[in-house]
């Protein structure tokens, strides 16, 4: 069996918050409007966000950028609270675009420090760095909003 190989992207990020906290945050519909997406990130309004937090249980985060409808889909393949984190991500009505991300998150003395994998297809190389970027930027925003 071979696997389809892809373009990881990794981000790594210290919180001065407990592990549980920092995993909570990626099921947590009204903390994700705050740290994933919405004005505090970029221009853009959230208009739902909707998640079912279990292993295939599924998630839509809906928002709007200058006029245009991203819906922002996936489903939950692993939830180990709170250490891991699997599931896809990609775009409603761009099936062929379907990602996974995986978190991992290891208690630290002080807080804890979050892995984020994100596998990519690798007709998205070039988009590697945005992803990052945009990563970064989320998990940066997430330690504000945590404390």
């Amino acid at each position: 069996m071979t696997t389809k190989p892809h373009v990881d992207v990794r981000v790594f990020r210290h919180f001065n918050a407990p592990p549980e906290r920092v995993f909570d945050a990626w099921l947590d519909p009204e903390l994700i409007g705050q740290w994933m997406f919405g004005p505090r990130l970029r221009e853009e309004e959230v208009l739902r966000i909707s998640v079912d937090a279990r292993v295939a249980g599924s998630f839509s985060f809906l928002v709007r950028r200058q006029g245009v409808e991203f819906d922002h889909i996936g489903t939950y393949r692993e939830i180990d609270r709170p250490r891991r984190l699997v599931f896809t991500w990609g775009i409603a009505g761009a099936s062929d675009n379907e990602s996974l991300v995986i978190i991992t998150i290891a208690p630290l003395e002080s807080g804890c420090e979050l892995t984020l994998l994100h596998e990519m297809d690798p007709k998205w190389a070039d988009y590697a760095s945005r992803a990052e970027a945009g990563w970064t930027k989320m998990l940066d925003t997430l330690a504000m909003v945590l404390g």
